[in-house]
Parts: C-alpha cells; sequence; structure tokens
C-alpha cells in the first residue's frame, strides 16, 4: 500500500501563533488538514477587541473549515465525524480532548509536544525547559487519556545549552524552531503511521516533571537572585509576561522590562531594558536617566 500526502485526511488541532508555524511547514510539504479545530475567538489588547486565534485565520485563508467550541461535547463530536478523518494531529490546542473524540479516527491521534518528554509534561514545555533544563527537542506521540502521557513514536533533542549558559535561546526563537522541525518530523510520520510502520514506545514515566501554567508574577526578577536564574527566566519569558523588575527612581517605582542581557564573569549584564512608558535603551542609558 502506498500512501501520498494528499490522501491523508487528517483534522488539526491547535491555537497559538507557533502552531500556525507548524501548519505552514506541513502545507509546504504537501500535508493540509481538511477540518481545523481551535479555539474560540476573545477579546485581546486594552481595547479588548473579540480576535480569531491565529490558526483560524491561517484556515480561512485556504478556505479550510473551522469548528470552535466552547466545550468538546456530543455536537462537537458530531461535526467533526461528518468529515470522516482518519487521523488526528494535536499542537498546542489547550484542551483535554475527551475519549469520544480521541476514537473518531482509525488511524488515531498524534501529538507534537515540544519537549523531551516524559520531561517537562503539562502547559508550558518550552518555559519550564528554559528554566530548569540544560537541552530541549520535540517528541511526537500517541495521544491517551492521561495529560502527555501517551507512547513515543519519535523524538529529537534539538538545542543545549550545557555548555555554556548564554547558548540558551529566548522562548520566540525555540518556539520557532520546534514548530518547523515539528511539522518536518509529522510529514515524514504521517504517513508511515497510516501504512502502519511507526512503533509507539511506552514512556519511563517515573521520570516525568511537570511544568505549570504561567503567572504574570512569574517574569518578576530579583536582581540579587543568582545570575543563571536571571538569565534563564530573561529568555524564557521573552513572549509573555516578560522578565522585570522594579527600579526606585525619585520615590517612583518604574516597572523594566529586561530585553537582552548575558552572563559575563559568572554575574548578569543586562544590555537592553524597556521602561514603563518608554521605548527600550541600553541599560547604561537607563541608569543614567533615571538614576
Amino acid at each position: 500500500m502506498t500512501t501520498k500526502n494528499k490522501d491523508i485526511n487528517y483534522v488539526f488541532f491547535g491555537t497559538p501563533d507557533f502552531s500556525v508555524i507548524l501548519l505552514d511547514e506541513m502545507e509546504k510539504l504537501g500535508f493540509t488538514p481538511s477540518l481545523v479545530v481551535t479555539a474560540p475567538d476573545k477579546p485581546q489588547g486594552r481595547k479588548m477587541i473579540i480576535t480569531p486565534p491565529p490558526v483560524k485565520i491561517w484556515a480561512e485563508a485556504r478556505k479550510i473549515p473551522v469548528l470552535q467550541p466552547e466545550k468538546l461535547d456530543a455536537n462537537t463530536t458530531e461535526n467533526i465525524k461528518e468529515f470522516s478523518p482518519e487521523l488526528f494531529v494535536v499542537a498546542a490546542y489547550g484542551k483535554m480532548i475527551p475519549r469520544a473524540i480521541l476514537d473518531i479516527p482509525k488511524f488515531g491521534s498524534l501529538n507534537w509536544h515540544p519537549s523531551l518528554l516524559p520531561k517537562q509534561r503539562g502547559p508550558s514545555p518550552m518555559v519550564s525547559s528554559l528554566l530548569s533544563e540544560n537541552k530541549t527537542g520535540i517528541t511526537i506521540m500517541v495521544i491517551d487519556e492521561e495529560m502527555d502521557h501517551g507512547p513515543i513514536i519519535e523524538q529529537k533533542e534539538l538545542v543545549s545549552w550545557e555548555n555554556d549558559l548564554n547558548d540558551l535561546p529566548r522562548l520566540s526563537e525555540l518556539q520557532e524552531w520546534s514548530a518547523k522541525e515539528g511539522g518536518r518530523m509529522l510529514a515524514e510520520i504521517l504517513p508511515k503511521h497510516v501504512r502502519g510502520e511507526t512503533t509507539a514506545i511506552s514512556q519511563e514515566h517515573e521520570k516525568a516533571t511537570y511544568s505549570k501554567k504561567l503567572k504574570k508574577e512569574d517574569g518578576l526578577l530579583d536582581l540579587n537572585d543568582p545570575a543563571e536564574k536571571n538569565l534563564r527566566k530573561i529568555r524564557a519569558f521573552d513572549v509573555w509576561p516578560r522578565a522585570y523588575f522594579f527600579y526606585n527612581s525619585h520615590e517612583k517605582n518604574i516597572r523594566t522590562i529586561v530585553t537582552d542581557a548575558e552572563i559575563t564573569e559568572e554575574k548578569l549584564a543586562i544590555k537592553k531594558v524597556l521602561p514603563e512608558g518608554g521605548k527600550e535603551i541600553s541599560y547604561e542609558e537607563f541608569l543614567r536617566r533615571f538614576s
């Protein structure tokens, strides 16, 4: 049996910008979903304008049908069944998919997870890897009913900073690298999986670690903390919530985001900052201006 790219009828579950990067890579290699399931439109920005998720915008530009269920209920199940999917691909969808839906496609559901499972299961694997690991990568796995628990089809180490913490990437860089490589891996795996040529190996569950849901306060820096801890936060919180400290200037606390830093002679060297209400400037200029 031969399987051409266009012969695989799959549904894609995903939501954020880096899911679009993954979709772009798959599309380049001939894999376009027949249906996209993504999060509902939500208010964003200071004016709370109702905004569609990036994956919806991507799909509508290609006239691909989109579902945006508030709940993955019986109605959603029936709507997905109408497309007779052979396979699901899940990449940063944001919700646990119930068994009634996972059972729809005859070839199961594959998940792109941006960590080396069983390390960093949960909602923020890339951020948590940057905060606590010395390397990270990508896992393609079969989804089961538990969070990031299913057997692994393939893993790839993507980047390591074991020898020099200054090699630690920013989250925005890691998101792009992970999504692009994940799209390429999925494009290679999908036809093999449909032909029954993949092998899924159980995770070493006793080695599992778990990431947490991020809060805005997680980005607060204590400049007296070790340089490694602060550099990790600056790079890991590059997208949100940003790493920041409060600088007392003339009896006013100025919230200041650190946009660039490195470790020099075992000390944190801040290079650029973004003061509240201002523009990005060098740290030297910031100290001159606000001291």
